[in-house]
């Protein structure tokens, strides 16, 4: 069947369905029979796969080798323990590659929870009713409503269009829009102007079309069961991550090899040296650095959904704190998009406001018996408008149900015959629609005697009328001609000052304001030949009949309506934070500029005056005075088009800044794209613009981009917490072996127990720092630069220069107090059964797991004082130390723990001298945060 090539009628017959639709038992029937409408991943890598990779990377080939070399060595010189020492780093592997593993599958499983809070609706036609069902419903026959900024759900024909337009790039790779209609075609099926197809979008118009194809049998299905699923790319987070660890790695290596040349000079044997090797190496291996990156970006996006900021790529998270520059619209982001309309101007309202202030009574703002220039202004917003009236509630775009509301209010409800609309667009900033008028179908009449003789075609006894609204800027130069009264007069530049003066007054109180005109349309006009719009509906006998697609010249204004749309409450105080955060806040709105201003000045947008752009203005400047223009500390951009969006974006990442950019229509989406973090609009936003954006804003608040960009800071931060954290404790379990070639001494900390420390006590501490809230001062610091690396010198410095010196003092003091307490001499080595040995190791283990529990309190900050921040304020690190102490007691007090890391039980007089290092680590770093903060001034 080639449905393109069938009429509008066959369509229905062939597909057997009508124009209302299926039914709903039809539609389960076909949803049972054809499936769920999605597209199924193909070739996706099993989780077995998966779980194996875990053993392959980087880190885990050097384990290997290192565990292979373990068990070579026991089978050539048996009896020196390296077997067991082999088992131990396999173990190490397998933890690291279950833990590693199951972090990534709760992270995917969280983020599919996090999508499941967008679901893909459409709006289909079932028994002649309209009604919103999720896009997976969608069964071949279905009646689907396609508007502008529809994802389209299904391959569809289409049968009805009113400048329906869509744009292929995801199916073809055309970017161009492409307009649609219902005439049969008979020519190429991808080609064919009467279809959709799924994963496309609609640009602009509306229309009706019939699903004929869904699920895996989509043009879009089959594209992908031929290539299969694409292999994801890593981010720079996790390329910045590798890099650290190789770094490590390659220094756990270099330093490996060195001692273990080092213990050749100064007389040991080989077997002393590999095991003095393998012990750096593992050492210094950061293990659980991965993992703990991992859960931390998917708690931190948690916490962000709380907040109504949904984030579809975890590394967005941390590229969210970053941000120099949000570009971001008004209306609904700034605004609480709650429209009501507070002024109306007709000339002959104007007329009587000026008697009243002669008289000294007031004129009221809306009311009955204005006259027929009012009546017409509200006719023309009632009838030039999409937004509907269910009976309880008004739906549709804020702005129209707002001017509906008012119409509504004003006159009530017309019943008239819609014959034609052309769609508001976002270059335009108008619409227009054409109504079939009977002269009485209205509760008002005009009387030919009141009419100007030379303009008396207005309000014929059968009229077409067309209605316009949009930007006055757009709608004034086509109009020839005003309502005063019952009279259509010329448009003088008189009545054009009077416009303009009520059109500056309304923007100067922040009100959006939308002008609207209207024309009448001779009955039977001749048919133009160039450029003619065919309405079949117009004449009953089916021929058809002609307008002039030149319906917008020649107007006839009616008046302007002023709309409020109040600050959200909350913008003010986002507006402080980003400025003390050296956030560059810009609105981009397509309001005029007057009104954009004053809402600014309310939010504390601008403190002075700022520079204004319109959009006609950008379209003659060059980007060098662009460029310089958006140096301006403040600067509003009015009047703008999705493409000016684009433009300001690309000149602002040239420049260097990182930039957040807002949007929700189908136009913003390159912008959106484009932008370093594409933030979409989760209320009023379309599927084409959350599909492009890294972010969804599931309020449409201005104040959830700021608390994601703080949270986003904080998630850098934390990651930097937890390297300082577990790097801190590299140092304890380097310089025992340092030591243990250089003075000749036992070994006081073995390799079991320096895995102990890195995937036993020191992890839960460790994600509990993953999972901090952000710092109080953190939107006090200017934007962190993309060039600054996630391991820079301050933090080495202070994990391996001030830390752990402190945490090595306090292991070495343990085992030096135990081994001289049971009279051990300088220079006498121990058997590694010797009971005084086992304490004097397990006290150097007890003083690392100590001086990491004042550590972890240290590590909650980079400048703060804990005892500001309170030491219970993460409950989780609390939670994280008696974890830490429970295993501590584990691997020191029970047998079996005894055994696995050759450990002995520790004295009371022992942790009397080891928990005083804990207090001093956490002073020392209070002193040092203290002259940090004397150095540098508070934040």
């Amino acid at each position: 069947m080639n449905i393109h090539d069938l009429s509008k009628e066959a369509v229905l017959k062939s597909l057997v369905t009508s124009a209302k639709g299926l039914s709903e038992k039809e539609a389960s029937k076909r949803l049972h029979e054809y499936g769920p409408n999605e597209i199924k991943e193909i070739r996706k890598k099993p989780l077995y796969h998966r779980f194996i990779a875990q053993f392959t990377h980087f880190l885990a080939v050097l384990l290997w080798i290192a565990a292979g070399l373990c068990f070579l060595s026991e089978y050539i010189n048996p009896g020196e323990g390296l077997l067991s020492l082999g088992i131990a780093i396999v173990a190490v592997i397998f933890i690291n590659a279950v833990f590693t593993f199951i972090q990534e599958y709760r992270t995917e499983k969280a983020v599919e929870a996090l999508k499941k809070l967008l679901p893909f609706n459409v709006k289909v036609y079932r028994e002649g009713e309209l009604k919103e069902i999720g896009a997976g419903n969608i069964t071949p026959g279905d009646l689907i409503l396609l508007s502008e900024g529809d994802k389209v759900p299904a391959d569809a024909r289409v049968i009805e269009s009113n400048g329906l337009t869509v744009n292929n790039a995801p199916l073809t790779g055309e970017a161009d829009a492409r307009p649609r209609s219902h005439e049969a075609f008979n020519g190429d099926y991808l080609e064919s102007p009467n279809l959709v197809f799924a994963g496309t979008h609609v640009v602009s118009g509306y229309g009706r079309a019939v699903a004929f194809a869904t699920g895996m049998a989509t043009e879009f299905g089959k594209i992908a069961h031929l290539t299969g699923g694409v292999q994801e790319r890593l981010s720079p987070l996790q390329k910045e991550i590798i890099r650290v660890t190789k770094i490590v790695a390659v220094i756990a290596m270099t330093t490996g090899l060195f001692f273990f040349t080092l213990g050749f000079l100064v007389g040991r044997s080989f077997w002393h040296n590999f095991i003095f090797a393998v012990g750096i190496i593992i050492a210094n291996v950061p293990e659980g650095l991965l993992p703990t990156v991992t859960l931390s970006l998917a708690m931190g996006s948690q916490r962000m959904a709380k907040k109504k900021a949904l984030i579809k790529n975890l590394t967005s998270v941390e590229t969210l704190g970053s941000v120099t520059v949000i570009c971001t619209d008004k209306t609904g982001t700034l605004t609480q998009n709650k429209m009501e309309v507070e002024r109306v101007w007709t000339f002959e309202r104007q007329q009587s406001a000026v008697s009243s202030q002669q008289s000294g009574i007031p004129s009221p703002l809306m009311g009955e018996g204005e006259g027929a220039s009012y009546d017409m202004l509200m006719t023309t917003a009632y009838l030039c408008n999409n937004a509907v009236f269910d009976g309880e509630k008004y739906k549709g775009d804020p702005t129209e149900a707002a001017i509906l509301k008012a119409a509504r209010e004003a006159i009530g409800d017309i019943k008239a015959e819609r014959l034609y609309e052309i769609p508001f667009d976002s270059d335009r900033k108008r619409m227009s629609t054409v109504y079939k008028w009977e002269v009485g179908s209205k509760k008002w009449e005009v009387k030919e005697k009141d009419l100007s003789a030379s303009t008396s075609h207005f309000l014929l006894p059968t009229s077409y009328l067309s209605f316009s609204k949009g930007a006055l800027e757009t709608v004034l130069p086509l109009c020839t001609g005003i309502l005063a009264g019952n009279k259509v007069e010329a448009l003088s530049d008189d009545y054009k000052n009077s416009i303009m003066q009520a059109y500056h007054s309304m923007m100067d109180e922040g009100l959006r304001v939308i002008a609207f005109a209207f024309k009448e349309i001779p009955p039977n006009p001749p048919l133009v030949k160039g450029g003619s719009i065919r309405f079949p509906t117009l004449n009953k006998g089916g021929q058809g009949g002609v307008i002039n697609s030149d319906l917008e010249s020649d107007l006839v204004f009616a008046g302007l309506m002023g709309l409020e749309d109040p600050p959200r409450p909350e913008v003010p105080d986002a507006m402080r934070k980003c400025r003390e955060a050296g956030i560059k806040v810009i609105m981009i709105t397509g309001d005029a500029s007057r009104t954009a201003a004053a809402i600014a000045r309310q939010i504390g947008l601008v403190k002075n005056e700022p520079v204004l752009l319109e959009g006609p203005e950008m379209n003659v400047m060059p980007d060098s005075i662009l460029r310089e223009k958006l140096l301006s500390p403040e600067i509003i951009f009015a009047r703008m088009t999705p493409a000016h969006k684009m433009r300001i974006v690309s000149i602002l990442e040239d420049e260097g800044e990182r930039v957040a950019v807002t949007g929700d229509g189908v136009n913003d989406a390159p912008a959106l794209k484009k932008a370093n973090i594409g933030i979409a609009m989760g209320i009023s936003g379309t599927d084409v613009a959350r599909e492009a954006s890294d972010m969804v804003l599931l309020d449409d608040d201005f104040a959830s981009i700021v608390n994601a960009i703080e949270e986003g800071r904080g998630i850098f931060e934390n990651i930097r917490k937890f390297i300082t954290y577990i790097f801190a404790s590299n140092i304890p379990e380097i310089v025992p072996y340092i030591a243990y070639v250089i003075f000749k001494i036992p070994l006081p900390l073995t390799i079991m127990q320096i895995l102990a420390v890195d995937l036993g006590t020191d992890m839960f501490p460790a994600l509990a720092l993953g999972a901090e809230k952000p710092s109080k001062d953190v939107m006090r610091q200017p934007p962190r630069s993309p060039d600054e690396k996630l391991l820079n010198f301050n933090i080495l410095s202070r994990a391996y220069l001030f830390l752990g010196p402190i945490e090595a003092i306090a292991g070495l003091s343990g085992f030096f107090y135990v081994l001289y307490s049971g009279g051990w001499q300088w220079g006498t080595m121990l058997t590694s059964d010797n009971i005084f040995y086992l304490q004097a190791t397990t006290a150097c283990l007890g003083g690392i797991v100590v001086s990491q529990i004042g550590n972890v309190f240290a590590c909650r900050s980079l400048r703060e004082s804990v005892f500001r921040i309170g030491f219970f304020s993460n409950r989780l690190v609390i939670i994280g130390i008696i974890a830490e102490v429970m295993l501590s007691a584990f691997i020191i007090y029970h047998p079996l723990g005894n055994r696995i890391f050759n450990t002995a039980p520790l004295g009371l007089d022992v942790w009397l001298l080891l928990i005083p290092f804990s207090i001093v680590l956490l002073l020392a770093e209070e002193i040092r945060k203290w002259l940090a903060r004397k150095k540098t001034g508070p934040r």
